[in-house]
Order: structure tokens, then C-alpha cells, then sequence
């Protein structure tokens, strides 16, 4: 079945996908759709350390620093990055001019900024100056936009001086800049520059006042997070090498990115809210990491039933994401499982509440699986 876009089509995936990227997007998504409150449950119930530093690492840090759960939106770009061989090329590859991709490339993702204020705000009526604009999906269709017009119309050499350029101007920008009022180079959230200029030219309301994540100016060096998926997907669709030293490539790429992102960390700190250029290498290196395993075990050495969890949960991603706001996941839990977090009792019902939240969302995931119902923009 097909309807304008966005569209829910129902068809079978089978033109040139990798299983493994499907994969890898469903175990990305996991975290977001429940799997990080296993370990905030285990945590509040044991008060164990361990726990608790497993619990820590599915938080964001407050300002500078990293954990391993500002790498879900990254890996997230970076994916959708890796597809863009497959699906633009695809296009081009059976005699589509340039000129109709862009327009399906600009409309899909001015599509991802409409759903991401649709996220933000709801359909309400309110004063603009209580709206959101900036959004994890309006930051994902922006850098898909700019990053697949490079993939688009820029040789192979020239898309990596564009991937570096860009980390580096970022960084210059912001190095021999800063906010009114503070030194040149200020990178606190009051004092650096690209929350300078969001705060002044963004309309609505920024996610901490003063600073928004999503924010405008970082949005740019996000789209070397989307080149560099770009980039690994060509190697992975044409390059004619044998496919375990594809594997090994990409681990190698994604070991040398993380010890370059240590390096440009000492002058220019890894920043999730800033998306720093070496939080770029940071998010980079670990994407290449978790790509080339998935890649060699499921691609290459062909085990793929243990992925299938993840495969129904990646094939639907950003349906599960919106989902939220247009269904009550709480009431749902507990008409299905709350006998459960009853019979577990405190302190452990949290985690067996968390586990049939993540039960739930599957089940509706198989569901539109098994039916082939898929959410495409």
C-alpha cells in the first residue's frame, strides 16, 4: 500500500540492502526505545557500582566529555550516511538525472525537519516564541541534505577535503571566536560562539535557553557525521576488494579515528552539545568500529538469526521514534505487564517494568514487520 510521503509502504526489502546496517540501526534504536532503563533499573535496585557506572554511561554528560549514550544520534546520521550508496546511487545507477534525486534528497529531508518540530511541539496552536524548532530529526534531514548534494555532485577526492574541511572550519570558527563579552575562543555554554548565534537568530525557545543541542551552528559539522557513513558505504557497495579486508578497513579507519579524536580533544574538547569536530572523530571511530562487526558477522560470515531482534526494530526506525506521540507505551505496559512488576515487588519491579516496555515496542514493531509495513520519508 502506498500514500503521499511521508509514506507507510508495504513491500519486501530485498533491492541490494545489507542486512548488517539494518542491524546495526536496530540495536542503535534499542537504547532508544527502552533499553537504557535496564540499566537505570539495576542500578536503583542493586546500588551496586557497577550498575551504577553502566547507568552513568546511558546519560549525557553536562557539558564537555562523552558517554555511550551520546553516540546513539551519531551512529544514527552515520547509518543513514552508509544507505545513501544503496538508495541514492541506486537512482542514478537505473538513469535518474541528478536533478530528480535532489529534489526526492531535499524533499525527504525537509520532511525529517517537519517531523522533528511535530516531535518538539505536538499539533497545537501556541505563540511562536513557546515552539522549539531545533530537533534530532531536523538536525538528521538538514546534514542528509547537504551531505548527499556533495555525494551528489563532488568527485570521491573532493568529498573527503569537503569531510575535513568542514571539521576543521568548525573548529577554526570557533577557536577565533566567542560570545560578547568573553575571550576569544570560549567554549563554556554561555561563552562560545555557534550558541551566540543560535540564540540570536533562531526563533521560538532554545531546549536550555540559552543553548539548544540541536542548535543551528552545530548542525554543521554533523554533516561530516552523515559524509563519513557516505564514505564507508562506498566502500562497502563498490569497492571490488574482497569483503573480510572491507571489514578490516573499516575497524582499522574507525581505531585511527578514535586515537586522532584523543588528540583534537587536548585543544578542542569532545562536546556533544557543540558536536565538536572531535566528537565527530569520537562518534566516527566507534560507528566504524560497530559497523565493520556487524558488517563481518553478519555479511560475511552470514550469522544472522541472532540479529533478527534488532532487524525488526532498525527496518521501522523512525516510526518506533514518533511513536511516542501517538501512543500511551505507559498504558500499554501496564495493561500487559504490570502483573509482573507486581509480583517482582520493589526494588526490582523497575526492571522487569522496563523489560516489558521493550516487549511491547517490539511486538508492535514485529507486527508492522510481519504485515510489511514500513515508514519511509
Amino acid at each position: 500500500m502506498k500514500f503521499t510521503t511521508p509514506v507507510i509502504r508495504s513491500q519486501s526489502f530485498t533491492h541490494n540492502r545489507l542486512e548488517s546496517v539494518d542491524a546495526l540501526r536496530g540495536f542503535d534504536m534499542f537504547w532508544i526505545i527502552g533499553g537504557e532503563f535496564l540499566f537505570h533499573g539495576m542500578a536503583k535496585a542493586t546500588g551496586s557500582p557497577f550498575w551504577k557506572f553502566l547507568s552513568d554511561q546511558f546519560e549525557h554528560p553536562d557539558w564537555n566529555g562523552f558517554h555511550i549514550y551520546d553516540l546513539i544520534f551519531p551512529l544514527f546520521l552515520f547509518l543513514a550516511g552508509v544507505s545513501t550508496p544503496y538508495s541514492v546511487g541506486r537512482d542514478l545507477e537505473n538513469g535518474k538525472m541528478r536533478s530528480q534525486v535532489l529534489v526526492r534528497i531535499i524533499r525527504r529531508g525537509i520532511i525529517l525537519v517537519l517531523l522533528g518540530i511535530y516531535c518538539n511541539n505536538g499539533l497545537v496552536i501556541k505563540p511562536l516564541a513557546d515552539w522549539r524548532f531545533c530537533s534530532v530529526l531536523g538536525r538528521i534531514g538538514i546534514a542528509y541534505i547537504f551531505a548527499n548534494i556533495i555525494f551528489l555532485y563532488a568527485r570521491d577526492k573532493v568529498q573527503y577535503i569537503w569531510f575535513a574541511g568542514i571539521l576543521i572550519g568548525y573548529w577554526l570558527l570557533l577557536r577565533f571566536t566567542s560570545a560578547p563579552g568573553f575571550p576569544v575562543g570560549d567554549l563554556t555554554m554561555q561563552g562560545n560562539f555557534a550558541s551566540f548565534i543560535d540564540r540570536t537568530i533562531l526563533p521560538g525557545k532554545l531546549y536550555l535557553t540559552i543553548h539548544d543541542p540541536e542548535g543551528l551552528v552545530s548542525t554543521l559539522p554533523a554533516i561530516s557525521t552523515c559524509l563519513l557513513g557516505i564514505m564507508a558505504g562506498k566502500l562497502l557497495k563498490n569497492n571490488p576488494m574482497d569483503m573480510h579486508r572491507k571489514a578490516l578497513l573499516l575497524a582499522v579507519a574507525g581505531a585511527a579515528f578514535l586515537g586522532l579524536a584523543q588528540l583534537w580533544n587536548l585543544v578542542f574538547p569532545i562536546n556533544k552539545n557543540l558536536w565538536t569536530s572531535s566528537f565527530v572523530l569520537q562518534t566516527g571511530g566507534l560507528s566504524l568500529l560497530l559497523l565493520a562487526f556487524f558488517y563481518y558477522v553478519i555479511d560475511v560470515k552470514g550469522y544472522k538469526q541472532w540479529a533478527f531482534f534488532f532487524k525488526v526494530i532498525g527496518v521501522n526506525s523512525i516510526m518506533i521514534y514518533i511513536s511516542s506521540r501517538f501512543i500511551q507505551w505507559d498504558h500499554a505496559n501496564n495493561a500487559f505487564f504490570k502483573w509482573a512488576g507486581q509480583l517482582a515487588g520493589p526494588p526490582y519491579n523497575v526492571v522487569f517494568m522496563s523489560i516489558g516496555f521493550i516487549i511491547v515496542k517490539w511486538a508492535f514493531l514485529y507486527f508492522m514487520y510481519r504485515k510489511k509495513v514500513f515508514l519511509r520519508v
